[in-house]
């Protein structure tokens, strides 16, 4: 049974819908009212405060820290700044992702390690004869989320930080409310946006603090729903939805590289040696069989389908994981992870897993399509990811 949250007697108190799931062990909002455009217009338009407290958080502490990270992950941590977060993925010695989550370097032989998946095994698996300890602080350190365009004003009111000059994934220290905090700039909105890192038992505190200065800023309570929008039209990929970890594969086909998921720039092989590092090799040299790629899904061919079943065309209130075949010429080539109606663009639009030569942008495609219970298909077009990136999402001073 899922339990509460750092600040589940405030969710709890603003969730009318009483529409919740399970978060790693956690309950989650899936909505606060009964529909989610108010929740996501926050999100691209003003200021959203979303709970993200079930994120697993490591402390990797000690004189061998770095390098244990640097034998994990496929990113140089010994490029990594004080204050500076990476996003990254690490994978088994197939070459094949486990994890994707951040590394923020807190000091010099001092890390704050995300993950969406429990990796604590696997960390001290491979930090054996390290002088190194790997702390799981999931439950001492909770995690709030601002996002959205107003979020930055918001917390130059409710913090005592830097947020004038805090860039793009870096961390600053200050507080909110008296409670000491971390503010990074990142998130899983592809917007302006900051995670707040907070001491558990104090969460409720700086989200009173958030709020109250949010009055002045159209703050609202964002659930799963709108994130998932939002972090489609971002091209952010999600596991167990977009690839599945390879602790859980129980095919070939279900093991995903870096370089299949579009996270081939996290690769490093310029870096020391690493696991998984000679099958990423020789992947990089030979190519890859499939990627994942955006997919615009042709609005006129959706009307003209709903239009000769004699229904006026309809759109899914909600963000779509159910995989999808994609053809082309009649042959199945791939398939969409993750689709929606994106709001801000005015398009239908997927996440997809497309085999390689079918995958270049512009490529023309057909998705399937059920109306009446009966099957069709559509077109789609190949584009770049992700599909919505405001500049504000990186400008310093935050726009």
């Amino acid at each position: 049974m899922p339990i509460p949250t750092a600040v589940h007697e405030r969710t709890l108190a603003l969730c009318e819908s009483l529409n919740y799931r399970e978060w790693s062990g956690y309950y989650a909002p899936s909505v606060y009212e009964t529909h989610h455009e108010h929740e996501y217009n926050a999100i691209r338009n003003a200021a959203a405060l979303i709970d993200v407290c079930p994120l697993f958080k490591y402390l990797v502490a000690g004189r061998d820290a770095a390098r244990l990270i640097q034998r994990v992950i496929t990113r140089d941590v010994e490029k990594l700044a004080l204050d500076q977060v990476i996003y990254t993925c690490w994978t088994d010695e197939h070459g094949k992702v486990i994890d994707d989550g951040t590394v923020t370097r807190l000091g010099e032989n001092t890390f704050r390690w995300t993950t969406a998946e429990p990796n604590l095994r696997w960390f001290r698996q491979n930090a054996v004869a390290m002088d190194v300890a790997i702390e799981d602080i999931s439950e001492q350190t909770a995690a709030l989320a601002l996002q959205g365009p107003t979020s930055a004003r918001l917390l130059r009111d409710a913090a005592e930080a830097e947020i004038e000059t805090l860039k793009y994934f870096r961390v600053t220290h200050g507080r909110i409310a008296g409670v000491p905090v971390d503010i990074s700039r990142t998130g899983y909105t592809g917007d302006l946006g900051y995670e707040i890192w907070i001491p558990w038992a104090d969460a409720v505190k700086v989200w009173d603090a958030l709020v109250r200065a949010g009055e002045r800023h159209d703050l609202h309570a964002v659930g799963m729903l709108a994130l998932d929008v939002a972090r489609i039209e971002a091209g952010l990929i999600l596991t167990d939805v977009d690839y599945i970890s390879s602790k859980r594969a129980l095919i070939e086909a279900q093991n995903y590289s870096p370089y299949e998921i579009n996270l081939g720039r996290l690769v490093q092989l310029e870096k020391p040696n690493f696991i998984g590092r000679a099958a990423l090799e020789a992947e990089n040299r030979r190519g890859t069989w499939r990627k994942l790629v955006g997919l615009e899904i042709r609005w006129d061919d959706v009307e003209a389908l709903y239009q000769k079943a004699g229904l006026a065309p309809q759109v899914a209130s909600t963000a779509s994981r159910v995989h999808v075949p994609v053809y082309r010429g009649g042959k199945q080539v791939g398939r969409a992870t993750s689709t929606t109606w994106s709001p801000t663009l005015k398009r239908m639009i997927a996440l997809a897993s497309i085999r390689s030569e079918h995958a270049a942008p512009g490529a023309e495609l057909d998705i399937e399509m059920t109306i009446e219970a009966v099957r069709h298909t559509v077109g789609a077009k190949v584009v770049p990811l992700p599909f919505f990136n405001p500049r504000r999402k990186t400008a310093t001073p935050p726009a």
